[in-house]
């Protein structure tokens, strides 16, 4: 579709139309009047593009984010200028951190009041710079489809990543004779021989070796491939923070989660390690347990890094064998390598494997509410192809602990730690995914922060479990008061409502779940609801003691007033 007869087309029309060519068929917004021409012209294309309207900017920035990391395609939020542009730039953010694929726009004053302190004026390439790959303003609007068609490739080639894009109110009701561009097409580097020969002869070369995923670029091909390419050399595979989807936990290759609370074991294993082969993750602090597991800047380990920046790499660690690919692109070739004869670390994989197994099976908590048997339940009732979407938050340890996810895209999590995002997600993920089930885990601290977006999944019939864990605390940071400060905990106790008559406001159904036998009926009874598409809503009181599926915040205070009288 190449609009090149002449016609004059206003700048939203443009606009919109470059996002039909680029493949665009969900936009995440809350309307703003620096925008009224765009949102004129998405009226005209409703048959091609769905507008999701949300409640508040960081509802729909986070459901931008989340839209890309799953599909893979740049997820598209709008937002309008000054307030709504800093409200969305959580979204942002989280996009780089996470190497997701966004396009976030921006109403943006008129032209001719720049420099005035005009009515919400603010300079978006200062403010967005450390956050995004790009930013950028476009002031005439014949070169709309030149712009939006860059932004697009930026997003998603090499590192995934966000692009930030200004719309001055004027320029979108200019009229202009201009023809589209192309869909984007995504360019992400791939190994050459020489890299695979070198991973070859370390690999031969190694007694204990370790593989690490991680970060965006990845999809189910390659999740598949490089499933593969483990299975054929008994590889023991982890995953970085919040990226257990990229590989299926029920695998015998699978050993865990290097994140938060990682099982002991699997973080001794990576120290023991001879050679660590990492592939998509940045090594980033929380995955290195603080930059503790492995020595900087070189570690004991051999190391193999793989990643789509070469920027990133020797960023902190230095590796013997750097790689410049993209997630898909390095597991399509390593899939088409042939299998190391004999290696020599089956045991080594066989007794990682162990360890997890035992680790992720609940054994029993004494609380009221057993938040093992809870996600025992979660994980008996879900398909695979179900999606947990997880806000960040102690809470979220017991998810990570204790879920096994199946399928690449079934985990959306912030790893940049940044609370009210489970929500947003959620709706995102049952709007790109309307067959799968959807529950989003969320702690009462996130739901009050974008448990408003409630109302958006009413108004778009998006049936979404929550499950909500009301502990009466902001638990992270409780605990590492108790931590650091024992008994000293200001500013982290809070006051919630009943969520379950919350849920009900909405119109969504609510239940209030108190005891272990009733969860299992509870969580029934609230898929049953969701498939009608209708949101349902389970609150867990939980008590605030148990803080973390590892120890409490009786343990942690306890050992704090030991250290400070010994």
């Amino acid at each position: 579709m190449t609009k090149a007869n002449g016609k004059k087309r206003t700048g939203g029309r443009v606009l919109v139309d470059a996002l039909v060519q680029h493949g665009v068929d969900t936009v995440f917004c809350v309307p703003g009047e620096s925008y009224l021409a765009t949102l004129d012209a998405l009226y005209d294309v409703g048959d091609a593009i769905r507008v999701v309207t949300c409640r508040h900017e960081n509802g729909a920035s986070y459901a931008g984010e989340a839209y890309g990391k799953l599909t893979g395609r740049p997820g598209v939020t709008f937002v309008t200028r000054g307030p709504g542009a800093c409200n969305g730039s959580i979204g942002i953010h989280t996009a780089l951190q996470d190497s997701s694929p966004m396009v976030m726009f921006i109403g943006q004053i008129p032209r001719d009041f720049t420099d005035r302190e005009a009515f919400q004026e603010v300079d978006y390439r200062a403010m967005f710079g450390p956050l995004a790959k790009w930013v950028t303003q476009i002031d005439d609007a014949a070169r709309i489809p030149e712009i939006v068609s860059h932004a697009f490739h930026v997003a998603m080639s090499g590192r995934p990543g966000p692009v930030v894009v200004a719309l001055p109110e004027d320029m979108q009701v200019d009229e202009v004779a201009v023809a589209d561009l192309a869909p984007y097409q995504a360019a992400r580097p791939a190994p050459g021989e020489a890299d695979l020969a070198g991973l070859r002869d370390l690999l031969a070369a190694a007694k204990k070796p370790l593989v690490l995923l991680g970060g965006g670029g990845w999809s189910q091909r390659g999740s598949d491939d490089f499933q593969a390419f483990a299975e054929a050399n008994g590889l023991p595979v982890t995953t970085s923070f919040r990226t257990m989807h990229l590989y299926d936990n029920e695998h015998a290759n699978f050993v865990g989660e290097l994140g938060i609370g990682s099982n002991p074991a699997l973080s001794q294993m990576a120290r023991d390690a001879d050679l660590l082969l990492v592939v998509g993750a940045r090594l980033g602090e929380i995955t290195t347990q603080g930059y503790t597991l492995f020595d900087v800047p070189q570690p004991k380990q051999k190391l193999v890094h793989v990643h789509p920046d070469p920027a990133e790499l020797g960023r902190v660690y230095r590796p013997d064998l750097p790689i410049v690919a993209g997630a898909d692109q390095f597991a399509a070739a390593v899939r088409r390598m042939a299998p190391l004869t004999a290696p020599v670390w089956q045991d080594w994989t066989g007794t990682a494997r162990e360890s997890y197994l035992a680790w992720s099976t609940p054994g029993g908590y004494p609380e009221a509410i057993d938040m093992g048997a809870v996600w025992a339940a979660v994980r008996a009732a879900m398909p695979p192809e179900g999606i947990i979407t997880t806000d960040a938050g102690n809470f979220a340890g017991w998810a990570n602990r204790f879920y096994r996810f199946r399928r690449f895209g079934t985990l959306l999590g912030p790893t940049n730690g940044s609370m009210g995002y489970a929500m947003p997600a959620a709706i995102a993920a049952k709007v790109a995914r309307p067959e799968a089930p959807v529950i989003c885990y969320v702690g009462d601290g996130g739901a009050m922060m974008t448990g408003n977006e409630l109302a958006t999944a009413m108004q778009q019939g998006l049936g979404i479990v929550m499950l909500i864990v009301n502990n009466g605390v902001y638990g992270t940071i409780r605990m590492h008061q108790e931590r650091d400060y024992p008994t000293r905990t200001p500013a982290t106790d809070l006051s919630n409502p009943n969520f379950a008559a919350w849920a009900e406001a909405f119109g969504a159904e609510g239940q209030r779940v108190e005891t272990t036998d009733a969860f299992a009926p509870a969580l029934d009874r609230a898929l049953a609801t969701a498939a009608t598409g209708r949101p349902s809503v389970i609150e867990l009181m939980l008590d605030a003691d148990r803080i973390s599926p590892n120890f409490t915040l009786t343990d942690l205070r306890e050992r704090a007033l030991a250290k400070q009288q010994g």
